[in-house]
């Protein structure tokens, strides 16, 4: 099959690989149909991420036909469209049973943190990801869901993660009615992130980023007000400005490692690599938030340490609020939010390109040529094939 080869970091290209085959009596094969390149997917790529090894496919937001399933898997058969979270999940452990299904106990047993992820290195698991033609689907009773016959396939593969992360993020916030929130990042999570905070009820919305093409987008897809860091002096002051001297009550950081806006983050968070990544938006959410305010994070991080400003976080009494999206818990909610006509995650979608070009769709997405937003691969078959059968729930 056609599959992303990871060669080393900035160095992908598409190859043939074996196909996947049933491991598991609770697998499924599945024909992928859409896939998505992530913005955690570039932390990857850049070589951020440890033990991502040479030959690995990544790709964790994918929609696919059902080809095959073990002798365990009972809730779907062959010719079923779904769309698969981008966590992998047994939905039986401690931390399944409560919901948190992006910390699975038992998907990625040798991690004291996060569950199992698609194609994203072995320290989620080293599970192949959905950058490919066809990709092996662990617990397929628990994590897919069958695709709703009213729903675009373009929409159903952005409820594999960005959507899901983005609305997350927003609840994280513990929104209320009124809410003065700050998002800070324009790629897909951070406009889903003010679009749910929308919907949660906040009296107003702004996006911080420092590129204007993406601070447009962010304007018209989710009607906020916006603000180019790069014109500011100091971020803390003036969120303080533009909220009265309070700050915001809730801030996003919706950027994560490779966040822009200081040298010495960059130069230690991104180049020399002595943190988890570049820490600036943490900083900036901190100090931005008003005393009693909430931040929540789904930026990605390396696993070693960051240097926040934790004395200023204890003293303004802040909630500080995290985690990798637990995809499956939104789907409802989600899915009638598009149904409802409420939000076309679509929209967000700049590119489309055959999987054949993975290497230029990286370079694309990383360089943010062509005020690319999102950029989804579409496989060889894909293009031309129908899935031979779409579930109608009872």
């Amino acid at each position: 099959m056609l599959a992303m080869n990871y060669r080393g970091p900035y160095r992908v290209r598409a190859q043939q690989k074996p196909e996947p085959e049933i491991e598991h009596p609770y697998d499924a094969i599945v024909r992928v149909t859409r896939s998505c390149i992530c913005g955690s997917d570039l932390h990857l790529y850049h070589g951020l991420v440890p033990d991502t090894r040479v030959g690995m496919t990544f790709g964790h937001e994918f929609t696919g036909v059902v080809e095959e399933v073990g002798s365990g898997v009972k809730n779907l058969r062959p010719g079923d469209h779904v769309l698969v979270p981008f966590n992998i999940f047994c939905g039986s452990c401690f931390f399944c049973q409560r919901e948190l299904y992006s910390n699975c106990h038992n998907t990625n047993p040798e991690a004291t943190a996060v569950g199992g992820i698609f194609g994203y290195g072995h320290i989620t698991g080293g599970y192949d990801g959905g950058q490919a033609e066809y990709v092996r689907v662990p617990f397929a009773d628990i994590g897919p869901t069958v695709i709703p016959p009213d729903l675009d396939v373009d929409d159903a593969v952005l409820l594999t993660d960005a959507y899901p992360t983005g609305y997350q993020a927003a609840e994280m916030g513990e929104i209320e009615q009124g809410d003065t929130v700050v998002v800070f990042g324009a790629g897909p999570v951070g406009l889903f992130a003010a679009k749910s905070a929308w919907l949660l009820g906040a009296g107003r919305v702004i996006v911080v980023d420092h590129i204007d093409y993406r601070l447009e987008f962010a304007h018209k897809f989710a009607q906020c007000e916006t603000v180019n860091f790069k014109d500011v002096d100091d971020m803390a002051i003036h969120i303080k400005k533009m909220t009265d001297w309070l700050g915001a009550d809730v801030c996003i950081d919706a950027v994560g490692a490779e966040a822009a806006g200081s040298f010495a983050h960059r130069l230690t968070g991104v180049k020399l690599k002595l943190q988890g990544g570049s820490a600036i938006v943490l900083h900036w959410c901190i100090n931005s938030v008003r005393k009693g305010g909430v931040v929540s994070i789904v930026g990605v991080y390396g696993p070693t340490f960051n240097a926040i400003p934790i004395g200023n976080a204890v003293n303004k009494g802040l909630t500080l609020r995290m985690n990798q999206a637990s995809v499956k818990r939104h789907l409802p909610r989600l899915i009638e939010h598009i149904q409802a006509g409420r939000i076309k995650p679509s929209e967000v979608i700049t590119h489309r390109v055959p999987l054949e070009e993975v290497s230029d769709a990286y370079h694309l997405f990383s360089s943010k040529l062509d005020n690319c937003i999102k950029t989804v691969l579409v496989p060889p078959r894909a293009a031309i094939d129908t899935p031979t059968r779409i579930a109608v729930p009872a």
